[in-house]
């Protein structure tokens, strides 16, 4: 991965809340992100053909758009002092940089990250694909503190089917596994983040069996739902039900902050129906509304990447409210809460 001049890169695109943030567009947003969200610029679409993606090869949505959010272009000497702006009056946390695959991405990332740090030293993650010990340790080089890199699937076949061979996608299972351990090499534990999609067709004990091996590998999965967009292959496909995605939130906290284990669950039919912690415990995290926070990197709070202000809302921006509390306590359901599994009386699949 060559170095590539500070100038390399002329525009950014940026969605659309931070652009507001960022004072390059007016505009009312229900809540602002804390996070500076950047989109490499392309003029044509992502090598790659992921089937919920509407930056794919074979998408047929608008080339604006990543998941629900329209990403408008801007020249990165604007963006830029927007960052610095926003970082120093404490609107911003750290900036996201978000990949697609084509020819030259790697050098216009070094040469975005470049640019963000000759004007102030914010923290920066990025989102990209694959990428060899080299290409990772010349990020961090760069200043990059955390990397990104997606899995989506939570399981070898239904990777595949979405954005591997199955999908007519460059993108195989082993190599993602391995690009994450180099990452880890490199980088350290802690500072290697992956995405998981619930609701690509996996069960709910599948899905957590891979949350549970990414914290064991030192990486953060961090989840998001699956939201259908027009003109991509899984347009018609339909959202996780929001009572599973918030079984397997309250599993990801669990989990991701050591306080139990994916052994210790039980599964009926793939869904979850003990937690494996006392009734007491899972009181205590369900009232205090962290596991239904959007996941990701440090000061990571993506409004509505998933969903519509009206909801229902799978990832919330800002601490539910004890309103929301209550709607999700009852989405879980009673049982869950009260006893720390559910009452059927059955054998762990």
């Amino acid at each position: 991965m060559a170095v590539s001049s500070g100038d390399r890169v002329k525009r950014v695109r940026v969605s659309l809340g931070t652009a507001i943030v960022l004072g390059l567009g007016e505009g009312k947003i229900n809540a602002e992100p804390t996070t500076a969200y950047l989109l490499t610029y392309f003029e044509g679409r992502c090598t790659a053909n992921c089937a919920f993606c509407p930056q794919a090869r074979g998408s047929s949505s608008r080339t604006d758009m990543l998941s629900r959010v329209i990403w408008p272009d801007f020249e990165v000497k604007d963006v830029t002092a927007g960052i610095k702006r926003a970082f120093e009056d404490g609107k911003i946390e750290r900036v996201c940089i978000q990949a697609l695959n084509y020819p030259g991405v790697q050098d216009d990332i070094l040469s975005l990250v470049k640019s963000i740090h000759s004007e102030c030293y914010v923290p920066i993650s990025v989102s990209c694909q694959p990428l060899n010990p080299t290409g990772i340790r010349m990020l961090a080089e760069a200043g990059v503190d955390r990397v990104s890199i997606a899995l989506d699937a939570a399981t070898e076949k239904i990777f595949s089917e979405v954005k591997g061979e199955g999908a007519g996608g460059p993108y195989r299972w082993d190599r993602h596994l391995e690009a994450l351990r180099s990452a880890l090499q490199v980088l350290g534990r802690g500072r290697v983040t992956t995405h998981l999609i619930a609701g690509l067709g996996e069960s709910e004990k599948e899905f957590i069996y891979m949350v549970q091996k990414c914290h064991d590998m030192g990486v953060f999965p961090a989840v998001f739902a699956f939201t259908p967009i027009p003109g991509t292959r899984m347009a018609n496909y339909p959202r996780p039900p929001i009572d599973s995605y918030r079984r397997i939130q309250v599993a990801h906290y669990i989990i991701t902050r050591s306080l139990g284990r994916y052994e210790k669950m039980r599964f009926k039919n793939g869904r979850l129906i003990d937690f494996g912690i006392s009734g007491e415990d899972l009181k205590k995290i369900i009232l205090s509304g962290e596991p239904f926070l959007t996941s990701g990197c440090p000061g990571c709070n993506r409004p509505y990447y998933n969903e519509e202000p009206r909801g229902p809302i799978y990832n919330f921006p800002r601490k539910p409210s004890q309103r929301d509390i209550m709607e999700i306590m009852a989405q879980i359901g009673i049982d869950y809460i009260i006893a720390g599994k559910s009452y059927d009386r059955v054998e762990e699949c």
